[in-house]
């Protein structure tokens, strides 16, 4: 029987935890959910505001960051967006993933004549019967303009 020592024991170990585990694949829920998020972040440079609305829930909430109260109700949400709408280029999908009913993007926004040049961050996505519900932005960072 060989025997294995203790560094090796422990590197063998501390290796094995260094790999990342494969993840499970989507359900089909998780995966509309995650085209719905995308085409919804697709939509922005259409400046089109009922196609955005269309897809919320009556009873949705938006936060715009995490430093400022979400606003509660498809018309507050209506509102919050329509504050900025016609200054976004296009939002830049760099990754999204699904758990559930949630879905995570990282994203920058890209804006024009705004305050912001940019604003990186993640959104957290919570949807029910095929309609964001809640979406909540966290920031990484922001350019100004």
């Amino acid at each position: 029987m060989k025997r294995i020592s203790r560094r090796h024991a422990i590197t063998a170990g501390v290796a094995a935890l260094a790999i990342p585990a494969a993840a499970a694949e989507n359900s089909s829920a998780e995966k509309a959910n995650l085209k719905i998020v995308s085409d919804f972040c697709a939509a922005w440079p259409n400046h089109n505001l009922d196609q955005l609305m269309a897809f919320f829930a009556d009873n949705a909430a938006y936060r715009v960051t995490e430093t400022m109260e979400p606003n509660l109700g498809k018309a507050a949400v209506t509102e919050a967006i329509m504050r900025f709408l016609n200054n976004v280029d296009h939002f830049e999908v760099r990754e999204s993933w699904a758990r559930g009913p949630m879905v995570f993007n990282e994203r920058v926004d890209h804006f024009r004549n705004f305050q912001l040049k940019s604003w990186h961050g993640v959104g957290v996505f919570f949807l029910k019967d095929g309609k964001i519900v809640e979406w909540y932005d966290y920031t990484i960072a922001t350019e100004r303009a």
